[in-house]
């Protein structure tokens, strides 16, 4: 299988075709690159497009950076001061109205990641990926290009493009592609994979404007960057203001009427409204979108895999879509390392679709649209001019629930045909972050005895975690990944430290941080490896 793969590859101008250039077609190029695979990426724009979205970076997103050799150079290129804060507040009735709490605390969850969060435009992130790809050899980038068409066959993929301004046409070959050319990705529509849409039937503006006053009048919340107002008329859905910079540029996104275009809407007015107060306000970009639910039925039609907005799209509730599409990347990116280098078992590229398709899924219905629905409930019911003693303890009890909101966000893959866990499992986003080792869940960090971090000690392959084993455990573990040529690490120290809490003295960890299996050493290590890279 792995002659075959090779010869064929030889034989293309890359590995992996990777069509869209964005934050997460530029990482999967980064993870495969710097895998030793060899990609070309077809980017449209010459330059990142200056619209702020994507701004929200989880502790996981800023874990895949740390890998990527690019976590320092993204942190500087923040856009608002380190001693600023970067928190969310969510409002009722206006920004001034006096009734607030915090929102979106992903500090609570700090202690479970190795690195920090951190908050920054999404061209910025962009800039920082392109400079990191252009480092690495295996990656090529196609700058000013469209995609054209995609055909495959038994061997590979063939990809049509266009060059923008000459009009010149290229075909390229790969063994693999993957589409990550956004929610109305051509790749997909061209690869017959199917979507299911759910359509909340609203139109938003996202308006980026200048202001100087609403920097003042928001000094009243330290430290915040975001900013969620709720209000009755609107029913459960939001108007939303974030700081692209310390005090002078702002994006905001609402609802606004069918119909409405930049002319014959008063969107100044539809800012003060929703602040409480007038203040200067200079427009730089006046746009709009539909708020919608898209999930692709699946991820994958035979050598084509789709990855970010492509496989899944919804409103930026949340800051859920740019650190699900770097999930996509991540675990893909290690899959299509190992079908080309010759160690993945034949169910290992089907585990991709399998592992991250409900988490998805989980995650538009068990937090996104659910904080729709309850934010609707809750404006329905309460009301402080009817009953403000009712509304005011219906807050504090709100308060409450957007803490557990950021604990029970755990995507895990448990009941993953490659996961070596309970019977009964399934991948969902709803979790529990705990110090235990699960299978199926992520490696919570812990120091070594040595006193640097276990994610500092991971291989680029598997890693073995033997915390006082069996004897011949890891021996095991070792002459099995020599067999099926699966690159390999033993971390051996003792469990003691804070690393007793993993409760386990054997775990294996996969190349993208998440467990395949806890426990005391299994009785065949053999199979638990093979179950691992998709062999059975």
């Amino acid at each position: 299988m792995a002659e075959t793969a090779n010869a064929n590859a030889s034989r293309n101008d890359a590995e992996v075709a990777i069509i869209g250039g964005g934050p997460v077609g530029m990482g999967l190029a980064i993870e495969l690159g710097r895998r030793g695979v060899r990609c070309i990426v077809v980017e449209r724009h010459r330059t990142p497009q200056s619209i702020p979205k994507g701004q929200n970076l989880t502790q996981r997103t800023m874990e895949h950076f740390f890998f990527w050799g690019a976590e320092t150079e993204l942190r500087a290129a923040r856009t608002i001061p380190r001693d600023y804060g970067i928190g969310g507040i969510t409002t009722y009735g206006t920004l001034l109205s006096g009734y607030a709490y915090d929102w979106l605390q992903r500090e609570l969850v700090r202690p479970f990641y190795f690195t920090d969060n951190e908050r920054l435009p999404q061209y910025a992130t962009e800039a920082v990926l392109r400079r990191r790809a252009a480092q690495i050899a295996n990656v090529e980038v196609l700058y000013g290009w469209d995609f054209e068409t995609i055909r495959q066959d038994d061997g590979g993929v063939e990809v049509a493009i266009l060059a923008r301004e000459t009009g010149t046409r290229r075909t390229m070959r790969a063994s693999y592609a993957v589409g990550c050319d956004g929610s109305r990705s051509a790749v997909r529509e061209q690869a017959g994979i199917t979507q299911t849409l759910s359509d909340h039937d609203r139109t938003m503006v996202l308006l980026v404007f200048r202001s100087s006053g609403l920097h003042r009048l928001l000094e009243r919340f330290p430290g915040k960057s975001y900013y969620n107002v709720l209000q009755p008329e609107l029913d459960g859905y939001w108007k939303f203001f974030g700081r692209v910079d310390l005090g002078t540029t702002w994006f905001f996104h609402a609802p606004v009427p069918p119909g409405t275009t930049r002319d014959n809407f008063n969107f100044r007015r539809y800012l003060e409204d929703a602040v409480g107060a007038q203040f200067d306000v200079e427009f730089e970009h006046i746009g709009f979108w539909d708020l919608r639910f898209a999930i692709a039925d699946r991820y994958r039609s035979g050598r084509v895999f789709i990855a970010g907005d492509a496989a899944h799209s919804h409103p930026p509730y949340g800051g859920y879509g740019v650190n699900s599409g770097f999930e996509d990347a991540v675990n893909l990116g290690w899959k299509l390392a190992a079908e080309l280098q010759g160690w993945a078992g034949p169910r290992l590229l089907d585990s991709y679709s399998e592992e991250r398709q409900p988490v998805f899924a989980s995650t538009a219905r068990d937090f996104i649209e659910k904080a729709i629905l309850s934010d609707r409930d809750f404006l329905r019911t309460f009301d402080p001019s009817r009953d403000r003693a009712a509304f005011e303890a219906a807050w504090r009890q709100r308060q409450s629930g957007a803490r557990s909101e950021v604990n029970s966000f755990e995507p895990h893959y448990e009941g993953s045909s490659i996961v070596s866990g309970a019977a009964g499992g399934a991948s969902s986003a709803i979790g529990a972050h705990g110090f235990e080792a699960r299978a199926g869940h992520h490696l919570t960090p812990h120091p070594l005895s040595s006193g640097r971090n276990v994610f500092e000690e991971l291989g680029d392959g598997f890693t073995l975690i033997d915390l006082g084993a069996p004897m011949d455990c890891a021996d095991a573990f070792r002459r099995s990944a020599a067999q099926l040529h699966i690159p390999f690490k033993i971390i051996t120290d003792t469990r003691t430290g804070g690393r007793e809490l993993y409760r386990a003295d054997t775990i294996l960890v996969r190349p993208d941080q998440f467990v395949a299996f806890a426990g005391e050493g299994p009785n065949d290590a053999a199979s638990v490896l093979r179950q691992a890279v998709g062999v059975f």
